[in-house]
């Protein structure tokens, strides 16, 4: 992802890139840059966001792990005048897949997610599937309740809602929301081919980082989705 963000600056017109850092780089290298993209490992990723903070910097972050908790905490230590962007994924059709799903399971009550990701991948389950977990929750009137919670073959459990992850070669990301009712299963499923799905989401996020108050989630708020969320009374749902 490194590589892919440092050619995708390269590439653009309106974009100069400032320095290249690693895991291992002094945080001071990012002093005088306008926006702090950060792609690491969560450790890194917590001191890496805090330091730019602190320093004026604007932040996107495309790094797992921040989950509701860590965001929340953002939230309030976040200066007015800064803004940080959190991208679980960058690819169009994902945001789209983790909208649909937070609509769809207000329908059911029998929801699992199996996603999966190249064998370097050195976290799980994948922030993409967790964020499409809070979103379905977040959606529905009370978290579902997951059956063989516990049970160490039903992967992670977040907010009621299984996560299995696979990884793979050959793979670069996938995600399955399956949704069970009586006499019928939905699934929906985005597969990123190559990562030039993610060219699209990482220009808009940083070009909507620099000047951005606050804290914001995913791309839905930046590719107008919010008109299309999940809110409102939900039906009576499937036993």
């Amino acid at each position: 992802m490194g590589r892919l963000i440092t050619r995708i600056i390269e590439e653009a017109d309106d974009l100069v890139l400032h320095s290249a850092l690693s895991s291992a780089s002094s945080p001071r290298e990012m002093l005088g840059a306008d926006v702090l993209i950060d792609v690491t490992r969560l450790d890194v990723s917590e001191r890496a966001v805090r330091f730019a903070i602190q320093h004026g910097i604007d932040v996107v972050v495309g790094t797992s792990g921040w989950g509701a908790e860590r965001v929340e905490q953002l939230r309030t230590e976040l200066p007015a005048d800064r803004g940080v962007v959190i991208v679980p994924n960058f690819s169009l059709g994902s945001v789209l897949t983790t909208r649909l799903a937070a609509i769809a399971g207000r329908f059911y009550d029998s929801v699992e997610i199996i996603e999966a990701h190249h064998a370097g991948k050195v976290d799980s389950p994948s922030g993409t599937a967790v964020r499409t977990a809070e979103a379905i929750a977040d959606a529905r009137e009370g978290e579902l309740v997951a059956p063989g919670a516990g049970q160490e073959a039903r992967g992670a459990i977040v907010r009621g809602i299984p996560i299995h992850a696979l990884r793979l070669r050959g793979v670069v990301a996938d995600q399955q929301v399956v949704l069970g009712g009586t006499g019928e299963v939905l699934t929906l499923r985005h597969e990123t081919i190559s990562q030039d799905a993610y060219v699209q989401g990482i220009l808009l996020a940083l070009r909507a980082a620099h000047g951005a108050r606050g804290v914001t989630v995913g791309l839905d708020a930046l590719l107008g989705l919010d008109a299309l969320g999940a809110a409102g009374s939900a039906p009576a749902r499937e036993a």
